[in-house]
Protein backbone atom coordinates (compact mmCIF):
# COMPACT_ATOMS: atom_id res chain seq x y z
CA UNK A 1 0.00 0.00 0.00
CA UNK A 2 1.54 3.40 -1.19
CA UNK A 3 1.66 6.59 1.46
CA UNK A 4 2.18 9.57 1.15
CA UNK A 5 3.14 12.31 3.79
CA UNK A 6 4.09 16.24 3.62
CA UNK A 7 7.72 16.78 4.28
CA UNK A 8 10.49 19.69 4.18
CA UNK A 9 13.35 18.90 2.11
CA UNK A 10 15.82 20.05 4.25
CA UNK A 11 18.62 18.20 1.79
CA UNK A 12 17.71 20.70 -0.66
CA UNK A 13 18.22 24.30 1.22
CA UNK A 14 18.90 26.81 -1.51
CA UNK A 15 21.47 30.22 -1.30
CA UNK A 16 18.89 31.92 0.70
CA UNK A 17 18.37 29.63 3.51
CA UNK A 18 15.13 28.28 1.79
CA UNK A 19 13.77 24.64 1.42
CA UNK A 20 11.15 23.02 -0.67
CA UNK A 21 7.69 21.54 0.79
CA UNK A 22 7.47 18.29 -0.60
CA UNK A 23 4.45 15.50 -0.88
CA UNK A 24 6.71 12.20 -0.58
CA UNK A 25 5.17 8.95 -2.21
CA UNK A 26 6.60 5.80 -0.34
CA UNK A 27 5.59 2.08 -2.13
CA UNK A 28 7.26 -0.74 -1.23
CA UNK A 29 10.05 1.18 0.21
CA UNK A 30 10.40 3.26 -3.06
CA UNK A 31 10.28 6.90 -2.88
CA UNK A 32 9.39 9.72 -5.04
CA UNK A 33 8.14 13.11 -4.18
CA UNK A 34 5.66 15.74 -5.22
CA UNK A 35 6.88 19.12 -5.23
CA UNK A 36 4.18 21.95 -3.87
CA UNK A 37 6.00 24.81 -5.20
CA UNK A 38 5.98 26.35 -1.91
CA UNK A 39 9.59 26.95 -0.38
CA UNK A 40 10.62 28.60 3.20
CA UNK A 41 13.29 29.55 5.51
CA UNK A 42 14.23 26.48 7.41
CA UNK A 43 13.26 28.15 10.80
CA UNK A 44 9.33 28.64 9.45
CA UNK A 45 8.66 25.05 9.54
CA UNK A 46 7.09 22.56 11.97
CA UNK A 47 8.45 19.16 11.88
CA UNK A 48 6.25 17.64 14.43
CA UNK A 49 3.12 19.13 12.91
CA UNK A 50 3.94 19.61 9.32
CA UNK A 51 3.04 22.31 8.74
CA UNK A 52 3.84 26.55 7.89
CA UNK A 53 4.79 28.18 11.40
CA UNK A 54 2.36 31.01 12.05
CA UNK A 55 4.79 32.97 12.69
CA UNK A 56 5.30 32.95 8.65
CA UNK A 57 3.55 35.90 7.35
CA UNK A 58 1.62 34.16 4.98
CA UNK A 59 1.70 30.65 7.18
CA UNK A 60 -2.63 30.48 6.44
CA UNK A 61 -2.24 30.28 3.21
CA UNK A 62 0.34 28.37 2.69
CA UNK A 63 -1.14 25.35 5.11
CA UNK A 64 -4.75 26.00 3.51
CA UNK A 65 -2.91 25.61 -0.11
CA UNK A 66 -0.86 22.16 0.91
CA UNK A 67 -3.61 21.10 3.01
CA UNK A 68 -6.07 21.14 0.28
CA UNK A 69 -3.42 19.86 -2.47
CA UNK A 70 -2.49 16.87 0.14
CA UNK A 71 -5.75 15.64 0.29
CA UNK A 72 -6.33 15.52 -3.56
CA UNK A 73 -3.33 14.00 -4.16
CA UNK A 74 -3.63 11.93 -1.42
CA UNK A 75 -7.29 10.63 -3.09
CA UNK A 76 -5.69 10.05 -6.13
CA UNK A 77 -2.82 7.91 -5.00
CA UNK A 78 -4.76 5.72 -3.21
CA UNK A 79 -6.83 5.35 -6.22
CA UNK A 80 -4.48 4.74 -8.36
CA UNK A 81 -2.59 2.75 -5.87
CA UNK A 82 -5.42 -0.02 -5.50
CA UNK A 83 -6.43 -0.06 -9.45
CA UNK A 84 -2.62 -1.33 -9.75
CA UNK A 85 -1.41 -3.04 -7.43
CA UNK A 86 2.63 -3.67 -8.99
CA UNK A 87 3.15 -0.16 -9.77
CA UNK A 88 5.78 1.97 -8.16
CA UNK A 89 6.05 4.65 -6.18
CA UNK A 90 7.41 6.88 -9.25
CA UNK A 91 4.76 5.59 -11.97
CA UNK A 92 2.90 6.71 -8.93
CA UNK A 93 3.87 9.94 -9.14
CA UNK A 94 4.12 10.46 -12.83
CA UNK A 95 0.21 9.30 -12.99
CA UNK A 96 -0.71 12.13 -10.32
CA UNK A 97 1.45 14.64 -11.21
CA UNK A 98 2.18 14.34 -14.85
CA UNK A 99 5.08 12.78 -16.10
CA UNK A 100 7.67 15.79 -16.49
CA UNK A 101 9.76 15.56 -19.60
CA UNK A 102 13.24 14.73 -19.23
CA UNK A 103 14.09 17.05 -22.63
CA UNK A 104 17.67 18.10 -21.72
CA UNK A 105 17.54 21.46 -24.52
CA UNK A 106 13.78 22.53 -23.27
CA UNK A 107 15.14 22.62 -19.75
CA UNK A 108 18.39 23.89 -20.35
CA UNK A 109 16.34 26.98 -21.68
CA UNK A 110 14.28 27.22 -19.53
CA UNK A 111 17.23 27.60 -16.58
CA UNK A 112 18.79 30.22 -18.74
CA UNK A 113 15.68 32.83 -19.44
CA UNK A 114 15.89 33.16 -15.46
CA UNK A 115 19.66 34.64 -16.14
CA UNK A 116 17.97 36.82 -18.67
CA UNK A 117 14.79 37.56 -16.41
CA UNK A 118 17.42 38.98 -13.79
CA UNK A 119 19.46 41.25 -16.15
CA UNK A 120 22.62 38.84 -16.10
CA UNK A 121 23.17 39.10 -19.40
CA UNK A 122 26.67 38.10 -20.17
CA UNK A 123 25.81 35.05 -18.11
CA UNK A 124 23.25 34.22 -20.17
CA UNK A 125 24.91 34.68 -23.56
CA UNK A 126 27.63 32.45 -22.27
CA UNK A 127 25.19 29.66 -21.13
CA UNK A 128 23.47 30.21 -24.59
CA UNK A 129 26.94 29.68 -26.28
CA UNK A 130 27.58 26.50 -24.17
CA UNK A 131 24.67 25.38 -25.16
CA UNK A 132 24.83 25.86 -28.90
CA UNK A 133 28.04 24.16 -28.93
CA UNK A 134 26.13 20.49 -27.28
CA UNK A 135 23.35 21.46 -29.71
CA UNK A 136 25.82 21.67 -32.92
CA UNK A 137 27.60 18.04 -31.12
CA UNK A 138 24.71 15.99 -31.44
CA UNK A 139 23.06 17.46 -35.09
CA UNK A 140 20.08 19.33 -33.61
CA UNK A 141 18.76 15.99 -32.31
CA UNK A 142 16.71 16.62 -29.08
CA UNK A 143 18.38 14.63 -26.19
CA UNK A 144 17.05 13.35 -22.78
CA UNK A 145 19.14 13.70 -19.25
CA UNK A 146 19.52 9.66 -19.50
CA UNK A 147 21.34 10.09 -23.16
CA UNK A 148 24.72 12.55 -21.12
CA UNK A 149 26.07 9.41 -19.59
CA UNK A 150 29.88 9.79 -18.57
CA UNK A 151 30.70 8.22 -21.76
CA UNK A 152 28.81 11.03 -23.59
CA UNK A 153 30.94 13.43 -21.62
CA UNK A 154 34.34 12.29 -22.64
CA UNK A 155 33.63 12.04 -25.98
CA UNK A 156 32.17 15.46 -25.98
CA UNK A 157 35.48 16.22 -24.32
CA UNK A 158 37.38 14.46 -26.75
CA UNK A 159 35.29 16.73 -30.07
CA UNK A 160 35.96 19.76 -27.99
CA UNK A 161 39.75 19.69 -27.46
CA UNK A 162 40.56 18.16 -31.01
CA UNK A 163 37.94 20.19 -33.30
CA UNK A 164 36.82 23.28 -31.47
CA UNK A 165 40.38 23.22 -30.29
CA UNK A 166 39.14 24.75 -27.12
CA UNK A 167 41.39 25.37 -24.09
CA UNK A 168 41.37 22.67 -21.06
CA UNK A 169 39.58 25.71 -18.76
CA UNK A 170 37.23 26.28 -21.64
CA UNK A 171 35.83 23.01 -21.17
CA UNK A 172 35.96 22.96 -17.65
CA UNK A 173 33.85 25.76 -17.79
CA UNK A 174 31.30 24.08 -20.57
CA UNK A 175 31.10 20.66 -18.68
CA UNK A 176 30.45 22.29 -15.50
CA UNK A 177 27.50 24.20 -17.05
CA UNK A 178 25.95 20.74 -18.03
CA UNK A 179 26.88 19.94 -14.21
CA UNK A 180 24.63 22.63 -13.16
CA UNK A 181 21.95 22.23 -14.92
CA UNK A 182 21.93 18.10 -13.90
CA UNK A 183 21.85 19.47 -10.07
CA UNK A 184 19.00 22.14 -10.87
CA UNK A 185 16.71 19.12 -12.29
CA UNK A 186 17.47 16.87 -9.71
CA UNK A 187 16.65 19.63 -7.25
CA UNK A 188 12.93 20.16 -8.96
CA UNK A 189 12.58 16.34 -8.79
CA UNK A 190 12.89 16.16 -13.01
CA UNK A 191 15.42 13.52 -12.78
CA UNK A 192 16.65 10.39 -10.08
CA UNK A 193 19.99 11.25 -8.57
CA UNK A 194 21.19 7.73 -10.47
CA UNK A 195 21.27 9.74 -13.81
CA UNK A 196 23.38 12.33 -12.78
CA UNK A 197 26.69 11.26 -14.51
CA UNK A 198 29.04 13.38 -12.60
CA UNK A 199 30.03 9.92 -9.86
CA UNK A 200 31.94 8.46 -13.07
CA UNK A 201 33.00 11.80 -15.32
CA UNK A 202 35.67 14.27 -13.14
CA UNK A 203 35.55 17.47 -14.38
CA UNK A 204 39.39 18.69 -15.18
CA UNK A 205 41.47 21.73 -14.99
CA UNK A 206 44.94 23.46 -15.74
CA UNK A 207 46.36 25.83 -13.48
CA UNK A 208 46.05 29.82 -14.44
CA UNK A 209 49.07 31.97 -14.11
CA UNK A 210 47.68 35.33 -12.46
CA UNK A 211 49.33 38.59 -14.28
CA UNK A 212 49.97 41.69 -12.12
CA UNK A 213 51.98 44.29 -12.25
CA UNK A 214 55.14 44.87 -10.09
CA UNK A 215 55.22 48.13 -8.45
CA UNK A 216 57.75 49.69 -10.45
CA UNK A 217 55.36 48.54 -13.24
CA UNK A 218 52.62 50.01 -12.11
CA UNK A 219 54.28 53.41 -11.47
CA UNK A 220 56.13 53.84 -14.64
CA UNK A 221 51.72 53.78 -15.78
CA UNK A 222 51.58 56.52 -13.37
CA UNK A 223 54.04 58.67 -14.47
CA UNK A 224 53.46 57.97 -18.29
CA UNK A 225 52.98 61.36 -20.07
CA UNK A 226 49.97 61.25 -21.74
CA UNK A 227 47.25 64.16 -23.63
CA UNK A 228 45.53 65.77 -20.77
CA UNK A 229 41.56 64.73 -20.82
CA UNK A 230 42.37 62.13 -23.61
CA UNK A 231 40.59 58.86 -23.31
CA UNK A 232 43.51 57.23 -23.24
CA UNK A 233 44.27 59.77 -19.80
CA UNK A 234 41.09 58.60 -18.94
CA UNK A 235 41.35 54.74 -19.41
CA UNK A 236 44.64 54.90 -17.05
CA UNK A 237 43.28 56.83 -14.53
CA UNK A 238 40.50 54.09 -14.30
CA UNK A 239 42.91 51.14 -14.18
CA UNK A 240 45.80 52.98 -11.71
CA UNK A 241 42.26 53.82 -9.52
CA UNK A 242 41.31 49.84 -9.68
CA UNK A 243 45.16 49.34 -8.36
CA UNK A 244 44.81 50.82 -5.26
CA UNK A 245 40.95 50.15 -4.57
CA UNK A 246 39.91 47.18 -3.89
CA UNK A 247 41.02 45.91 -7.28
CA UNK A 248 37.36 47.05 -8.98
CA UNK A 249 36.31 45.30 -11.80
CA UNK A 250 35.60 47.69 -15.38
CA UNK A 251 31.65 46.81 -14.78
CA UNK A 252 31.89 48.30 -11.93
CA UNK A 253 34.44 51.33 -12.16
CA UNK A 254 32.18 52.36 -15.39
CA UNK A 255 29.06 52.66 -13.50
CA UNK A 256 29.79 54.37 -10.63
CA UNK A 257 28.42 57.65 -10.57
CA UNK A 258 29.09 60.86 -8.18
CA UNK A 259 26.72 60.26 -6.20
CA UNK A 260 28.46 56.68 -4.56
CA UNK A 261 31.38 58.11 -3.36
CA UNK A 262 30.49 60.11 0.39
CA UNK A 263 33.70 61.91 0.39
CA UNK A 264 35.54 59.01 1.57
CA UNK A 265 33.83 55.54 0.26
CA UNK A 266 33.33 54.05 -3.13
CA UNK A 267 29.42 52.93 -2.32
CA UNK A 268 28.03 50.30 -4.84
CA UNK A 269 26.35 46.70 -5.88
CA UNK A 270 28.43 45.04 -7.64
CA UNK A 271 27.52 43.58 -10.95
CA UNK A 272 29.21 40.27 -10.69
CA UNK A 273 27.35 39.43 -7.47
CA UNK A 274 24.97 41.58 -6.58
CA UNK A 275 26.36 42.28 -3.55
CA UNK A 276 26.79 45.45 -1.73
CA UNK A 277 30.35 47.22 -1.03
CA UNK A 278 31.63 50.22 0.31
CA UNK A 279 35.70 50.20 -0.13
CA UNK A 280 37.59 53.22 1.47
CA UNK A 281 39.80 55.05 -1.01
CA UNK A 282 43.18 55.41 -0.60
CA UNK A 283 44.98 58.93 -1.26
CA UNK A 284 45.91 58.00 -4.82
CA UNK A 285 42.28 57.38 -5.25
CA UNK A 286 41.61 60.22 -4.05
CA UNK A 287 43.73 62.37 -6.13
CA UNK A 288 42.38 60.95 -9.33
CA UNK A 289 38.67 62.03 -7.59
CA UNK A 290 40.11 65.29 -7.39
CA UNK A 291 41.42 65.59 -11.00
CA UNK A 292 38.26 64.06 -12.82
CA UNK A 293 35.49 66.59 -9.93
CA UNK A 294 37.14 69.51 -11.76
CA UNK A 295 36.78 68.22 -15.36
CA UNK A 296 32.86 67.20 -14.46
CA UNK A 297 30.23 69.25 -14.37
CA UNK A 298 27.80 67.25 -13.65
CA UNK A 299 27.13 65.80 -10.00
CA UNK A 300 24.94 63.16 -10.76
CA UNK A 301 27.13 61.86 -13.77
CA UNK A 302 29.65 59.02 -14.05
CA UNK A 303 32.93 59.84 -11.85
CA UNK A 304 35.09 58.55 -15.01
CA UNK A 305 32.70 59.55 -17.80
CA UNK A 306 33.01 56.61 -20.70
CA UNK A 307 29.36 55.48 -20.82
CA UNK A 308 27.34 57.70 -22.72
CA UNK A 309 25.09 60.00 -20.59
CA UNK A 310 21.66 59.06 -22.24
CA UNK A 311 22.57 55.70 -21.60
CA UNK A 312 19.12 53.56 -20.51
CA UNK A 313 20.74 51.77 -17.19
CA UNK A 314 17.59 50.05 -16.52
CA UNK A 315 17.78 48.31 -20.07
CA UNK A 316 20.28 45.22 -18.86
CA UNK A 317 20.96 44.43 -23.14
CA UNK A 318 21.68 48.09 -23.42
CA UNK A 319 23.63 47.93 -20.55
CA UNK A 320 25.81 44.97 -21.17
CA UNK A 321 26.31 46.32 -24.95
CA UNK A 322 27.67 49.53 -23.59
CA UNK A 323 30.11 47.48 -21.04
CA UNK A 324 31.26 45.36 -23.60
CA UNK A 325 32.20 47.75 -26.24
CA UNK A 326 33.91 50.67 -23.12
CA UNK A 327 35.87 47.34 -21.83
CA UNK A 328 36.92 46.79 -25.62
CA UNK A 329 37.77 50.59 -25.73
CA UNK A 330 40.13 50.49 -22.46
CA UNK A 331 42.09 47.27 -23.15
CA UNK A 332 42.70 48.73 -26.14
CA UNK A 333 44.53 51.44 -24.80
CA UNK A 334 46.18 49.51 -22.18
CA UNK A 335 47.85 47.36 -24.20
CA UNK A 336 48.97 50.24 -26.18
CA UNK A 337 50.23 52.20 -22.70
CA UNK A 338 52.22 48.79 -21.83
CA UNK A 339 53.60 49.05 -25.69
CA UNK A 340 54.99 52.45 -24.67
CA UNK A 341 56.89 51.40 -21.68
CA UNK A 342 57.84 47.77 -22.71
CA UNK A 343 55.89 46.12 -20.78
CA UNK A 344 55.61 42.84 -21.75
CA UNK A 345 52.68 41.45 -19.89
CA UNK A 346 49.58 40.81 -21.41
CA UNK A 347 48.32 43.87 -19.97
CA UNK A 348 44.10 44.22 -19.49
CA UNK A 349 42.14 46.23 -17.21
CA UNK A 350 41.92 42.36 -14.64
CA UNK A 351 45.42 42.46 -13.75
CA UNK A 352 44.49 45.61 -11.93
CA UNK A 353 42.11 44.01 -9.64
CA UNK A 354 45.28 41.10 -9.57
CA UNK A 355 47.85 43.76 -8.72
CA UNK A 356 45.58 45.20 -6.25
CA UNK A 357 45.55 41.60 -4.50
CA UNK A 358 48.88 41.17 -4.38
CA UNK A 359 50.06 44.59 -3.17
CA UNK A 360 47.74 44.51 -0.52
CA UNK A 361 49.09 40.99 0.80
CA UNK A 362 52.55 42.33 0.63
CA UNK A 363 51.48 45.15 2.09
CA UNK A 364 50.60 42.96 5.20
CA UNK A 365 46.31 42.97 5.14
CA UNK A 366 44.78 39.88 5.97
CA UNK A 367 43.85 37.21 3.18
CA UNK A 368 39.90 37.55 4.76
CA UNK A 369 40.08 41.35 4.70
CA UNK A 370 41.18 41.16 0.90
CA UNK A 371 39.02 38.18 0.24
CA UNK A 372 36.05 40.97 1.55
CA UNK A 373 37.02 43.66 0.07
CA UNK A 374 37.16 41.72 -3.47
CA UNK A 375 34.01 40.28 -2.98
CA UNK A 376 35.07 36.71 -3.20
CA UNK A 377 32.26 34.13 -2.23
CA UNK A 378 34.91 31.97 -0.91
CA UNK A 379 38.85 32.72 0.48
CA UNK A 380 40.20 29.62 -1.69
CA UNK A 381 39.48 32.45 -4.44
CA UNK A 382 41.81 34.69 -2.84
CA UNK A 383 44.09 31.89 -1.67
CA UNK A 384 45.45 32.00 -5.13
CA UNK A 385 47.17 35.78 -4.75
CA UNK A 386 48.29 34.69 -1.27
CA UNK A 387 50.33 31.45 -2.94
CA UNK A 388 51.86 34.09 -5.45
CA UNK A 389 53.55 36.18 -2.17
CA UNK A 390 54.65 33.41 -1.28
CA UNK A 391 56.09 32.11 -4.12
CA UNK A 392 57.94 35.05 -4.61
CA UNK A 393 58.99 35.29 -0.44
CA UNK A 394 60.85 31.67 -1.19
CA UNK A 395 62.44 32.86 -4.21
CA UNK A 396 63.83 35.74 -2.07
CA UNK A 397 65.05 33.31 -0.04
CA UNK A 398 67.42 31.97 -2.36
CA UNK A 399 69.74 34.82 -1.88
CA UNK A 400 71.11 32.94 1.19
CA UNK A 401 72.43 29.72 -1.34
CA UNK A 402 74.68 31.90 -3.27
Amino acid sequence: MASILTVFRTDKVNKKGEAPIHFRIIKDRKISYIATGFMIPADMWDAEKKRVKSKHPNSKRLNSEISNKFAEIQDQVYEFDNRNKSVTSRQIRDNVYGKKPTDFFTFAQEVNENYLKEGKISSYDKNKAIIAKIKEYVKNVNIDFQDITADFLTKYEKHLREKKNNSVNTIHKDIKYIRKLFNDAYRVDLIEHSLIPFNKYKLKTEKTERTYLTEEELLSIINLELKPGSKMDLHRDMFVFSSYTGGLRVSDMLQIKWPNFDGTNINLTVKKTGSQLSIKVPNKGLEIIEKHKKLSNDSLGFIFPVLPNDLKMNDPRALDDALGSATAHINKNLKLIAKKLEITKPVSFHISRHTWATRALKKGMSIDKVSKIMGHSAIKETQIYAKIVNSELDKAMDVFND
